[in-house]
């Protein structure tokens, strides 16, 4: 069985936007092949054309096929903490808490300076920035006021 080319004048099953139903439709206007306009056969509203979008497959049947496929190497962020928390046992071999300069916010540091905080404890300077030292304590990394 042959099909006749849409044109002008067709009828056409799509979506009319003010019954909100799938309607008979026929064809308005059209550009070249493309259909543009079309007026509602049922409530006689002009509007342009949406196509039919195709159903989506059930989700039951999306998850098998999924399930079918080779599972993929999951990309794990890493823990801040614990990253911190090995990165401080690797330091502490080389620490002598007796060469550690008493925190003072008024003061200028160095990378790598040893330093005694009154609240975190010992510390080790990893990054100076403007007026601010990144420090690595047993409890984590933190970011502290100087000079």
């Amino acid at each position: 069985m042959m099909r006749r080319p849409l044109s002008a004048g067709s009828i056409i099953e799509t979506r009319c936007t003010r019954c909100r139903a799938l309607m008979n439709h026929t064809i308005v206007a059209m550009v070249g092949e493309k259909i543009v306009r079309v007026e509602c056969n049922t409530c006689h509203s002009m509007h342009n054309y949406h196509p039919v979008k195709v159903a989506k497959e059930p989700a039951a049947a999306r998850s098998t096929r999924e399930k079918a496929a080779a599972p993929r190497a999951r990309a794990t962020k890493a823990d801040p903490a614990a990253a911190a928390a090995a990165e401080w046992e690797a330091l502490q071999p080389g620490m002598d808490p007796a060469q550690a300069i008493p925190y003072d916010m008024d003061r200028t540091y160095r990378v790598n300076t040893l330093l005694l905080h009154s609240l975190f404890g010992l510390g080790v300077v990893q990054l100076v920035l403007p007026n601010k030292i990144d420090v690595l304590f047993k409890g984590g990394k933190k970011r502290l006021r100087c000079g």
